[in-house]
């Protein structure tokens, strides 16, 4: 007891003291818990056999991580994502795969120590990768999320791995019998013929996936009823542990079955509990899955034969990365969104370790290639925060030199049924209210900085020109149902509206007016519905004051009502008696038109309110109901 608590002691002291010092200079908290693991176990040697038990018991960091990933995902943007998964995520794993297998071959190694290496190398490190996207909130740009994508991927990817492995052994003529499966599960699946141990797989997915669905919410609500914070506790910890022991005891990945609940419960009422009670143990787990492959290093081995290691290290990282260069400009990522694609997944990863050790329980990787790669992976995972570090250098430069250029528009990844075009003052309430109702919106603007800090408040925005035709055009002017046109510059919403009509006729669109000649130009560029930007505003400011100077709620919304419906219905005559080619003052129809109109609208409010203001029925506080000018 006295020597868990003095290695715990150890443990925890090296942890305080190496993460907040890593963070300060900017080199992340991942890189302070691998430095703080190098700093126990090869430096000072403090650790020692515990370290492997450590690591797998550490290892559940990552299947919590995995969990709460799945929150955060419901089952349709799971599915939205399939194309992600499969073009992205599947070229990636084969793409480093056949490399380098074909690198291993060269090296004289068997077709299955290279097809083992391939696979094993081929899975990058999603506690690293997703821990530091997430500290430098880096996940919902277009890299993050294809490297999101990637990992996703790969972890799925396992999945064949695990399955594929005893076959590799029995084809290289070692019998998997004389490996040890690790596990009461692991030795009851092999003793299973193919077609029961598929099943059996099958069966314990769809498991997961109907307690997921109709069993946990009920029994999370019983627990809830007993109203004690540590009984959440043990729920959301029964929830990762029991789906996690079930996926091992049938040989799949638990955090695969973690991460199927999650998805299964993210639309739970109890998702925002769930996340807080699993969150602490996780970032715990995590920061000791890191120490434990910065302790168990082995620096002898290094010291043995260090240029091979290195080098094997930095091809490793260099086959990665030309892989995930070649797919990023194959989608056409930005260059920063390229950079961050390519940089953050160029490592091995923590699941490369478990696949190892099945491996050689197989008799399909010999020890002492299984302990050099081991090695790599971890020296690989160790470098990781410095391919950060330098995406952030190479994101400051092309940030620098875009300022000095032009930017070019973004590649629009999406095309919604409403275009909203102008995300201003006026044009972010509309998609505010638009897309907080369910709808889904496609947005434009040409001011970049306005983009850009959209991006930050978590919403979504396309760099470009609206009133070009080609940005119209990838946006999916010729499928969409309705255009919002609301540019700041009044020229370019009717330009916007012109041209968008000539293409659609069948579209409804909806234009931004900023005084009322603008409304007439609108109108005859085609626009459904025009909305004044301060006319409703104003009217508001109107009823306050009648509100103040002695009138009731209901007589300042009855005078402003009137006022509206009359304005609003004499906007269609007006527009068809503007002339843009004669001066406002010279169009003499146009201007006893408006005489006239103003003369009934004195007659109506001085009809209604001769004898001044008098008490009447309250009226909740409302603006008045909106009236097309096109259907008076």
């Amino acid at each position: 007891m006295a020597d868990f608590l003095l290695l715990a002691t150890v443990y925890l002291f090296t942890m305080i003291v190496a993460v907040p010092l890593s963070t300060r200079l900017g080199l992340g908290s991942v890189l302070g818990y691998l430095i703080a693991g190098i700093v126990i176990g090869p430096i000072l040697g403090l650790s020692g056999s515990e370290v492997t038990d450590l690591q797998h018991f550490a290892e559940f960091g990552v299947v919590m991580m995995l969990f709460i990933i799945g929150l955060e995902l419901e089952p349709r943007v799971l599915w939205g994502m399939r194309k992600r998964l499969i073009g992205v995520g599947g070229s990636q794993i084969l793409g480093t795969v056949v490399l380098i297998f074909a690198a291993s071959m060269m090296l004289n190694q068997s077709w299955q120590v290279s097809l083992a290496l391939g696979m094993i190398l081929s899975l990058s490190s999603t506690a690293i990768v997703l821990q530091t996207l997430s500290e430098k909130n880096l996940m919902q740009t277009r890299g993050g999320r294809d490297a999101f994508a990637v990992l996703l991927t790969q972890d799925i990817a396992v999945i064949p791995m695990l399955a594929l492995m005893p076959l590799l052994g029995q084809a290289g003529g070692h019998g998997a019998s004389g490996g040890d499966h690790g596990s009461v599960g692991g030795a009851f699946m092999a003793q299973l013929p193919g077609w029961a141990a598929a099943l059996v797989t099958l069966a314990a997915i769809a498991f997961v996936v109907i307690i997921g669905n109709y069993a946990i919410r009920p029994l999370f609500r019983f627990v809830h009823s007993a109203r004690l914070r540590e009984m959440d506790t043990v729920m959301a910890l029964f929830i990762v542990v029991g789906i996690a022991s079930m996926m091992s005891f049938v040989g799949l990945s638990p955090a695969l079955g973690t991460f199927l609940a999650g998805v299964m419960l993210a639309g739970s009422e109890f998702k925002h509990e769930l996340e807080s009670q699993i969150e602490p143990f996780k970032g715990l787990l995590l920061g000791l899955f890191f120490i434990t492959v910065g302790a168990g290093m082995d620096f002898a081995l290094l010291a043995e034969m260090p240029l091979i290691v290195i080098g094997v290290t930095a091809a490793l990282i260099a086959i990665k990365a030309g892989v995930l260069h070649a797919i990023a400009r194959s989608v056409r990522m930005a260059p920063r969104d390229r950079a961050l694609f390519t940089l953050s997944l160029a490592q091995a990863g923590e699941f490369g370790f478990v696949l190892i050790s099945y491996a050689v329980a197989l008799n399909v990787l010999p020890d002492r290639v299984a302990q050099g790669f081991l090695l790599v992976i971890a020296l690989s995972m160790l470098v990781t925060p410095l391919l950060f570090i330098a995406n952030d250098l190479i994101s400051r430069r092309l940030a620098e030199a875009a300022a000095e250029q032009p930017h070019r528009a973004d590649q629009i990844e999406d095309q919604q049924p409403i275009i909203i075009a102008g995300i201003g003052r006026f044009g972010q309430v509309v998609n505010r209210l638009v897309t907080n109702v369910g709808l889904k919106t496609t947005v434009l603007d040409h001011d970049l900085k306005l983009i850009q800090l959209m991006r930050r408040f978590g919403f979504k925005g396309y760099f470009g020109d609206p009133t070009r035709p080609e940005i119209l055009a990838a946006a999916g002017l010729d499928r969409a149902q309705i255009l919002v046109a609301a540019l700041d510059n009044p020229e370019s919403n009717v330009t916007l509206v012109r041209y968008a009509r000539e293409k659609r006729p069948d579209l409804k669109i909806i234009a931004r007016a900023r005084d009322r000649i603008t409304v007439y130009q609108l109108y005859a560029a085609g626009a459904d519905h025009i909305v004044r930007e301060m006319f409703d505003s104003s009217l508001r400011v109107g009823r306050y004051v009648l509100e103040n100077a002695g009138f009731s709620e209901y007589e300042a919304h009855e005078a402003e009502s009137i006022f509206y419906k009359i304005d609003r219905a004499s906007l269609r005559e007006l527009a068809e008696l503007w002339n843009p080619e004669l001066p406002t003052e010279e169009n003499e129809a146009y201007i006893a038109r408006v005489r006239m109109i103003n003369q009934q609208l004195e007659a109506a409010l001085t009809e209604r309110f001769a004898h001044g203001p008098a008490a009447g029925p309250i009226v909740p506080d409302r603006p008045p109901e909106p009236e097309d000018i096109l259907n008076p």
